[in-house]
């Protein structure tokens, strides 16, 4: 929206048009049979259309280029270009012109113009020209406010603006979840929406993680010893589309080994997002930092280390586990084993594990066996403080599947 104010007549004109890519031109195919009343006088008109394509006359798009018939929308993440023309329309030779363009969003007020000194004169039916370019980084109102003030040859000093008033709107919607793994990896689900109108080329989707984390992208399958993208070659979101986007986030060593360290609310990282749009318009979105709740592990934690997939039936195997002590304090720990109706623990019940530093782990190698087949639960372990005398129970562990070595059948 074009807002003036010009109360009286200048000698000077301003235009401000907005630079956008061109698009292809379409038109509206009509054909018929040949023994409808038309015959070929369709197909004919078709042909010497100098907007088709030779051979493809019923095919909608053509070969030419159109240029933007209005303002058009404008979206967060995309380069806002504007071409302002101030143009001497009278027989008088003005002095000290100063443009100005400002950009007044709803929380600041950007300059955008090029060169802030004043241009010593201008002749009548020259002018003078000036491209301005602003990455757009916040949605809603904007307005663009261009100033000009100059100096008549009678040495009256002028000014005067025009403001253009325009909508940012949301391209893409973006929605996370978090999943917690048994270790100390944590999945990020991103849901990627296009809410725009046009198709979109999604050019790069990563997730640049925080300090404390490495990443790991699960978007890609190896083929041939090559990585293809799960989405194909041509990474097209159409409209009102989603696509999910998966990775896989692990501790740093030096923050794994501090288990009080991750704990509370955590920074993950952002993702950032490049696309492109009409004949390789280019849009670049960046998330705020991402956010979780890191799992309550409690004063200790137990965690699985190794543990076979597959077991054979009443044959013992060896598992690892971690034990963290997530507290502020330090512990005294007895490790007792409780047989289960399928688990049995091999080994001395009741034993000392010695004294454990606040934020400190150790590695405990375990024997059990399991009397049913299928998959079992590990349970009965049970830690014991000695200093408060607190006990803590841990069930479901982790699961194995348990076979018979004799080809599945018992003998």
């Amino acid at each position: 929206m074009d807002v003036s104010q010009t109360k009286q007549e200048h000698l000077l004109a301003l235009k401000v048009m907005r630079l956008t890519k061109p698009t292809l031109f379409t038109n509206l195919p009509v054909t018929c049979e040949d023994r409808d009343l038309p015959g070929g006088l369709f197909g004919e008109l078709m042909r010497d259309d100098p907007s088709t394509i030779k051979g493809t006359e019923t095919l909608m798009l053509g070969e030419m280029l159109t240029l933007p018939q209005n303002f058009g929308n404008i979206f967060l993440g995309e380069t806002f270009s504007s071409y302002i023309s101030v143009h001497n329309d009278s027989n008088q030779v003005v002095k000290d012109i100063l443009v100005k363009a400002d950009l007044q969003t709803s929380s600041q007020r950007l300059n955008l113009s090029a060169s802030n000194s004043a241009m010593t004169e201008l002749k009548p039916e020259c002018c003078i020209d000036d491209v301005i370019h602003h990455e757009v980084k916040e949605i809603g109102t904007h307005i663009l406010v261009c100033a000009v003030s100059y100096t008549t040859q009678f040495g009256e000093k002028l000014y005067f603006r025009k403001f253009f008033k325009f909508q940012v709107l949301k391209p893409l919607d973006v929605k996370t979840k978090f999943y917690n793994a048994e270790t100390d990896e944590v999945f990020l689900e991103a849901q990627i929406q296009n809410i725009t109108t046009s198709p979109m080329f999604m050019e790069k989707v990563s997730l640049e993680p925080s300090m404390m984390y490495n990443v790991s992208e699960l978007n890609t399958v190896t083929l041939q010893d090559q990585g293809v993208s799960t989405f194909g070659k041509m990474s097209y979101l159409q409209p009102m589309d989603t696509r999910q986007y998966l990775y896989c986030l692990k501790p740093k060593p030096e923050y794994a080994e501090k288990a009080g360290v991750i704990k509370g609310v955590t920074v993950i990282g952002k993702l950032d997002i490049v696309w492109k749009t009409n004949l390789g318009e280019r849009g670049r979105l960046q998330t705020s930092q991402l956010q979780r709740m890191a799992p309550g592990y409690g004063d200790i934690r137990l965690s699985m280390e190794t543990i076979p997939d597959t077991v054979n039936l009443e044959e013992p195997f060896d598992i690892s586990c971690k034990i963290t002590n997530c507290s502020e304090r330090t512990m005294d720990l007895v490790l007792d084993m409780c047989n289960t109706s399928c688990i049995h623990w091999c080994g001395v019940s009741g034993r000392a594990l010695g004294k454990l530093n606040p934020a400190a782990s150790l590695s405990l190698p375990l024997t059990l066996l399991s009397s049913m087949q299928g998959l079992q639960s590990i349970s009965g372990l049970r830690l014991t403080d000695s200093f408060l005398k607190r006990t803590y129970e841990y069930d479901d562990v982790a699961q194995v599947c348990v076979v018979c070595p004799n080809n599945g059948h018992l003998s």
